[in-house]
């Protein structure tokens, strides 16, 4: 067959992924072999694939391919997540454009709208990760939105608020003003900024005296109630009892007393200010202040902002600090650094908001999942330290508020009636009707006198019931499907979102299936640029996931990937690396030209080959050994590199030049039919990492038909390690290398034979001579019992050998070299020596320092010896 000079992937990857996918090899139904499952962590619908997908979809890939190989039934399933924020965003943007605003429109209208985009837009980045190679079982690709996800959601909603475990509460959260919803505790970023901390005035009623507070939020002084001093402050004993006048708006306010108050903090006065503040809304509750909220939903100023109504929260920040200043209320400013909380998914600063929510009570739901992990290892992490982060969220959880103020999603199923205060919880509007009926009395109840919660559930409540609900394991909770496929294998995820997914993933499998939702979570790094910044669009630093592929390759850019993608840490990334899987792919597909190229021929099997196949079979098996030892500890780039090493170095630059034949003959058949076998062996243990040129090899080496497709094949089986061999061919090698640095170092051409002597050899089995002989182009190799004169001499080990090498080179220049050697490094014997004469470096030295010079001159009294022999061999004295 004509195979191309070149390795060219663009041409080959679209043909074998359309070739997989239509013989289904991706397919997986319930069967008698052991399930492998695993569940893709749903891409954002409005997500292009960016390197983190990258990095996380490729380890998927290469854990379901393996687990194929295995012959298990591998199950991979892909989604996406329907993103309420973000998507909700993007539809509000693109009507924005058409002139179109989300207040003009009804709840029926917009969603209209986000299913259109949805169907348009949406999904990119399934089709992105084809490209990639990812093998998922895609006639099962899910949404959060499809109708069965969404039943499953308001299903345990229904369920959770029969149980007691969801409340309604009047509660102070976390506002993001942009998106114009609130968010739970672990969507809020917490990053420290520059700020600036004002000292303010506030007049004492009846009085001339003042007192001051300080704060980082002038504008709030607006929605102030109270100023709070500590009762055993003395400092202010005179104003117990008294009231503050708030500058600019001169309400008058009471000041209390209460130990809350740090007296070390600023001026030892709080200003209060129920609305904004957590803290201070509890102060409120305890003490019955009014409550005054200052903004409305879009962090803009109501009418409590009198002149700075309409106005945003920042300008009126700057605007207010100038009024203050002429008012002579501002008594100074200083630069102050604190932490600012930042929506996780529109950057905008959270304002702290109080409203009616409906919560997830937490804290009995988490044990099960705190025991799986910490205790019963049912639910094992890699890397382990990840288990830190897991305990102190879980026992330091919060109620969940899982109210969003949107329309895009799973609307909650919470259904008024009555003066409106009155509410029941069922799974739809004709239930809802039934149940108000029974609670209220009143039979003549009509549909249209319900109205249902407005707001919808957090997206995170769908996607805690991720590995549940893709196999229809909350609405059908004994079918077939979950009770074959669930608890999944294995979770690829970042450890970004352990608190938002994977902690909440364990909660729900104890809570609604009492079993664990998968096995082991493999926690990716982040993938930073060089510098060690995080990858982002704003850097402008993410590079092209798709130009990647065109330029290096799909494969070129998985390895790159995985040779720096340790379990848990930070990859840096770097082009050059795709450039490196690039080159490992031209590697192999120039060794597989290599051998097809071969003339085969009826011969005997020359001694060198036989030995070269033992010895890389018994190299094969010592490196699947070590692979399995990885993939077991999730150590899936230490995998990687050991076949990129046994493949690269030893199937190529040893093996392959060992069983070679001469130029311009043929190859026995024996060898060859071994070369090809092991050549197949190196492709079934590549495939999970590079399988389009695995796939592409294993096709082009022999006519299989669908059945034998390389992506269906099998994994190696492991076999006794023959470490004697390989012993013995380590140290073959090393007298190799030996001879090939004597040709490099004088100039010796490689088609010059040389003759090799070795002095009385110890231990070494001349059985290996064959392959010394043609891999180093020796004529002949005598045993001698006498170092000869006019040779080069070198030792492996404990033996020392000799190449005569009189008339090959300049024997005075060679002398010369040597004795410049010899005097330095006689001098560098003396210097260590003249240091572990020093009675104090060799007690005060830590130990590892002084062993490791006496070793520095027990090397140096060795090479002393071998370039003295040398010379003798030489002829000089």
């Amino acid at each position: 067959m004509n195979i191309p000079s070149k390795y060219e992937p663009k041409k080959i990857e679209d043909k074998w992924y359309a070739y997989w996918l239509e013989h289904q090899y991706f397919k997986s139904l319930p069967d008698d072999r052991e399930p492998y499952t695993i569940v893709i962590p749903p891409p954002n619908v409005t997500g292009i694939l960016h390197m983190g997908h990258m990095l996380n979809n490729t380890l998927q890939d290469v854990l379901i391919r393996r687990a194929r190989l295995l012959g298990k039934n591998a199950c991979w399933v892909p989604g996406m997540d329907h993103a309420s924020i973000a998507t909700e965003a993007k539809v509000v943007a693109k009507l924005k454009e058409e002139g179109i605003l989300k207040s003009d429109l009804s709840r029926e209208e917009f969603l209209e709208h986000a299913w259109d985009w949805t169907n348009t837009y949406g999904g990119v980045i399934l089709e992105q990760l084809k490209k990639l190679g990812c093998s998922c079982d895609w006639d099962r690709t899910k949404f959060t939105m499809d109708d069965d996800m969404s039943a499953s959601v308001i299903k345990v909603f229904v369920d959770l608020h029969k149980k007691g475990l969801i409340y309604k509460g009047y509660r102070m959260v976390n506002w993001d003003p942009e998106a114009k919803t609130t968010l739970s505790d672990e969507e809020v970023i917490y990053e420290e900024k520059q700020g600036q901390l004002y000292y303010l005035n506030y007049a004492i009623e009846g009085s001339k005296d003042s007192l001051t507070i300080a704060t980082t939020r002038p504008e709030t002084i607006l929605g102030d109630t109270a100023i709070c001093i500590h009762p055993d402050d003395e400092r202010f004993n005179h104003l117990h009892g008294k009231n503050a006048i708030v500058p600019v708006c001169n309400r008058v306010i009471p000041i209390i007393l209460d130990d809350y108050v740090d007296m070390e903090f600023g001026t030892g006065c709080l200003k209060v200010t129920p609305a904004h503040d957590e803290n201070d809304w509890k102060l409120g509750e305890k003490h019955g202040l009014e409550t005054i909220d200052i903004f409305q939903e879009d962090a803009t100023l109501n009418s409590h902002g009198l002149h700075y109504q309409g106005k945003d929260r920042f300008i009126v920040r700057k605007e207010i600090v100038k009024e203050l200043e002429k008012l002579g209320a501002l008594a100074k400013v200083e630069a102050y650094t604190n932490k600012v909380g930042t929506s996780e998914r529109t950057k905008a600063v959270i304002e702290p908001r109080l409203l009616d929510q409906w919560f997830l009570k937490m804290e009995d739901l988490v044990q099960p999942a705190l025991k799986a992990v910490l205790d019963t290892q049912e639910v094992r992490f890699f890397p382990k330290k990840f288990e830190n982060t897991y305990r102190f969220w879980m026992e330091n959880i919060r109620d969940w508020n899982i109210s969003r103020q949107l329309w895009w999603g799973q609307q909650i199923p919470v259904f008024y009636y009555g003066n409106g205060a009155d509410h029941v919880v069922a799974e739809n509007a004709e239930d809802a009707l039934k149940l108000a009926r029974e609670k209220s009395g009143n039979s003549v109840l009509r549909l249209k006198d319900l109205r249902q919660d407005e707001d919808v559930l957090d997206t995170w409540f769908s996607s805690w019931l991720w590995p549940i609900s893709v196999f229809g394991g909350i609405l059908e909770p004994d079918n077939k499907e979950v009770n074959y496929y669930y608890p999944t294998n294995d979770l690829v995820t970042g450890p970004d979102i352990i608190f938002f997914w994977v902690a909440r993933m364990i909660v729900a499998g104890y809570e609604f299936r009492n079993n664990r939702p998968f096995e082991n979570v493999y926690f990716t790094g982040l993938v930073r640029d060089k510098e060690r910044r995080k990858m982002s669009k704003q850097l402008g630093n993410s590079p092209d996931a798709l130009k990647l592929m065109e330029n290096y390759g799909a494969d070129g850019v998985r390895v790159g990937l995985m040779l720096s993608a340790a379990a848990g840490n930070d990859l840096l990334f770097d082009e050059s690396l795709c450039q490196q899987g690039k080159n490992f792919a031209n590697k192999i597909w120039n060794a597989f030209r290599l051998v097809k190229g071969w003339e085969v021929s009826k011969q005997s099997q020359p001694e060198a080959a036989a030995l070269g196949v033992a010895w890389y079979e018994a190299k094969f098996n010592e490196t699947l050994v070590e692979i399995e030892d990885h993939f077991s500890k999730y150590r899936i780039s230490d995998a990687l590199m050991a076949i990129y090493k046994l493949i690269w170095d030893d199937f190529c630059s040893w093996f392959l030049e060992i069983v070679k034949p001469a130029y311009q003959q043929p190859i026995d058949e024996v060898t060859y039919g071994q070369v090809i076998s092991l050549f197949e062996k190196n492709l079934k243990i590549l495939h999970p990492f590079m399988p389009f040129l695995s796939e592409e090899v294993w096709q082009c080496m022999a006519d299989r038909t669908p059945e034998e497709a390389l992506v269906v094949s099998s994994w190696p089986e492991m076999s006794p390690v023959n470490s004697k061999l390989l012993s013995e061919f380590t140290y073959t090698t090393e007298v190799i290398s030996s001879i090939r640095t004597i040709r490099k170092e004088k100039n010796i051409p490689m088609k010059e034979a040389l003759n090799l002597e070795s002095l009385n050899p110890q231990e070494v089995s001349s059985r290996w001579d064959a392959v010394i002989i043609k891999l180093a182009n020796i004529e002949a190799i005598k045993v001698i019992s006498k170092a000869p004169e006019g040779a080069i001499s070198f030792r492996v080990k404990s033996n020392e050998y000799f190449v005569p090498v009189t008339g090959a080179i300049d024997v005075a220049a060679e002398i010369k070299k040597i004795q410049d050697e010899l005097t330095y490094t006689r001098g560098f014997l003396k210097s260590v020596a003249k240091k572990l004469s020093n009675e104090r470096f060799v007690n005060n030295a830590p130990e590892q320092v002084v062993a490791m010079e006496k070793k520095k001159a027990m090397d140096a009294e060795e090479k002393i010896e071998t370039l003295e022999k040398s010379l003798a061999g030489l002829g000089e004295s």
